[in-house]
């Protein structure tokens, strides 16, 4: 509470005194736009954005070459999310100036927000022609180009700065799922790389270097991989679910472990959990790896499916044999 009001009184403080500045220029005649360009710059520091438009036009509007005035009002509109208008702002300053790199970022940056991707890859393209040692404009280069589907592209920008690739481990994501969109072995070494680094939880990757793996056949690393992606679900999301990924270590366990009991109780706490993908398993009961046994109990999990009531019942008649027995 302390803290707010004294950031309200230096707000106001300082209002106070851009005013008698604003009336000491005008007292010396015609306000320069140097001038309105630091007051409006002032404004910005303590953010107050309107404010600091309001100036930052009366500068550009004073001296029409002005860049920084222009450049200044494309950041504050990328700052209260006017992604269209901000990167107007930068391309006005890019039709004087085409490389000027900090207009060139920004512009990149703000289309990138409005989702003017192939615009994007454009300005990226010019500015890494200009600095192309910058490892952050590559990275964002690459991200443009894996969100374009141009995966091929997203990793030949990434090879380019291999030193960086240690330092960003979202960098290194990248090029694990560029890789794998490839179909490339060589995702499964980038995805463990990424790995030894990642301190966030972020099971949606994980899931992603099982899938790697297994399709390798490398079975034993794909399960533990599995398995840490569930024990990383917090909660379910739209591309991930704990039953999903349940039903996969149900499905891997059956087809290249088909004596290991583990692969039937996975399933059912898939189903219990909530899995109902009638498809996936109708195609696992065709799968030549898995024995009999196995496939009566893919039977009984689409019967579980199929007809719910026939599941309580199952539990009901379990309940009164546990009962009978005491």
């Amino acid at each position: 509470m302390i803290r707010s009001i004294r950031a309200s009184a230096l707000g106001a403080g300082l209002a106070i005194l851009f005013s008698l500045l604003y009336a000491a220029c005008l007292s010396r005649g015609a306000v320069s736009a140097d001038e309105y360009f630091s007051i409006g710059m002032a404004y910005y520091e303590i953010g107050k954005y309107a404010e600091a438009e309001i100036w930052l036009n009366r500068a550009r509007s004073v001296d029409k070459t002005m860049a920084a005035s222009e450049y200044n009002l494309g950041r504050i509109a990328f700052e209260t999310g006017r992604y269209q208008e901000a990167a107007e702002h930068f391309e006005k300053i890019l039709d004087r100036d085409a490389d000027n790199v900090m207009a060139l970022r920004g512009a990149a940056y703000a289309r990138i927000k409005n989702g003017d991707l192939l615009k994007a890859e454009k300005l990226y393209d010019r500015v890494l022609a200009l600095v192309p040692e910058s490892s952050d404009e590559g990275y964002n280069y690459a991200l443009v180009l894996y969100a374009l589907e141009k995966y091929q592209n997203c990793e030949e920008v990434l090879a380019r700065y291999s030193y960086a690739l240690e330092e960003n481990n979202e960098a290194l994501l990248l090029l694990a799922r560029a890789q794998k969109a490839q179909d490339k072995p060589e995702a499964a070494d980038s995805y463990a790389k990424w790995a030894v680094n990642n301190t966030a939880s972020n099971p949606q990757a994980l899931y992603e270097y099982a899938g790697v793996l297994e399709n390798l056949s490398l079975y034993a690393r794909a399960l533990e991989q599995y398995r840490a992606c569930l024990a990383a679900l917090a909660q379910d999301t739209p591309k991930l679910t704990k039953a999903g990924v349940r039903f996969d270590i149900a499905r891997l366990i059956m087809t290249v472990d088909p004596d290991n009991g583990e692969g039937e109780t996975e399933l059912n706490a898939a189903v219990e959990a909530g899995f109902k993908d009638t498809k996936v398993l109708e195609d696992l009961l065709l799968d030549a790896r898995i024995t009999e046994s196995r496939k009566e109990a893919v039977r009984k999990a689409l019967d579980r499916i199929n007809t719910p009531e026939a599941a309580e019942s199952e539990g009901d008649a379990q309940a009164g044999t546990e009962g009978s027995q005491e």
